[in-house]
């Protein structure tokens, strides 16, 4: 299931590409379920890290920081009470999942490396690919956190940028439950704005260029359960507040060129025990 050359084209010129039915919904079901069961299997009291992109919480936070070989909770901003309980269960509090599901869970190994989407990183000419971290994505009813504009680059760089992201629909996502927006554009002439870096000093952004992004150009990228959407690193792209009743599940896997160089000051590790590896 490849795409053509048209599609091809229109990716390299606008950034992101959608290709809609590109998962059976029994497979989106069986991915949902495993997400709860792997929430349901999680202790709360384990570790508290809460996900934002906003305020950059993540700065001193090493059970973010060295989640790159594991897999961890983090929960939304609005779900807590003022006394640092949650505000509802746990299941209706986490944001996310991360960074190693594609390693680590059979379920989620499994689908990162069916032969379709083996294919398709193919086909958008990824070199010797590396699949390179992964995320479930819950967007829960009513406190769903806003993704503020950014590249995907700024956070995983390459030398030269060379990664692409996958990020697969699990349930319909829409203007109302918090969709993906993005910039179409050619962003590999704009280029990068910031990276995101270890230093001396813990992580702190390297500026580029301070303009702020033109966001009167977001266009909503809605899209069916099942759909894929494909996303150039350099693309300018956010996802609204979820203030719906309706969830929006997605899964996301990140891909890079095995043949770029991928620094040691980046946020996201792996241990020497997990080195990174492609599709077999």
């Amino acid at each position: 299931m490849g795409i053509t050359a048209a599609q091809l084209e229109r990716y390299q010129r606008e950034g992101f590409l959608v290709l809609e039915d590109f998962v059976a919904t029994a497979t989106c079901d069986a991915l949902r379920r495993r997400a709860e069961e792997l929430v349901h299997e999680f202790d709360p009291r384990e570790a508290i890290s809460i996900f934002s992109t906003s305020a950059q919480n993540h700065l001193r936070d090493d059970y973010f920081l060295k989640s790159g070989d594991k897999i961890r909770f983090f929960f939304e901003e609005d779900a807590f009470l003022p006394d640092g309980s949650l505000k509802q269960s746990k299941e209706r509090s986490i944001n996310k999942i991360g960074h190693a599901l594609h390693e680590i869970d059979p379920v989620f190994s499994e689908f990162s490396r069916t032969a379709a989407i083996r294919q398709l990183i193919t086909d958008l000419g990824i070199k010797k690919p590396l699949l390179l971290q992964s995320m479930y994505i819950f967007k829960q009813p009513r406190i769903g956190g806003e993704v503020t504009c950014h590249q995907d680059s700024t956070f995983l760089y390459t030398e030269p940028q060379d990664i692409v992201g996958l990020w697969f629909a699990v349930e319909d996502a829409t203007i109302e439950n918090g969709c993906l927006w993005a910039i179409p554009g050619p962003h590999e002439e704009a280029g990068l704005k910031s990276r995101w870096v270890r230093s001396a000093r813990g992580m702190n952004f390297d500026v580029f260029d301070s303009n702020p992004w033109p966001e009167e150009w977001l266009v909503p990228l809605e899209v069916t359960k099942g759909s894929l959407v494909i996303l150039n690193g350099l693309l300018p792209h956010k996802s609204l507040a979820n203030r719906s009743p309706k969830s929006r599940h997605a899964y996301s896997l990140h891909v890079i060129n095995g043949n770029s160089s991928y620094p040691e000051n980046n946020w996201l590790q792996r241990s020497p025990e997990m080195p990174l590896r492609g599709f077999d």
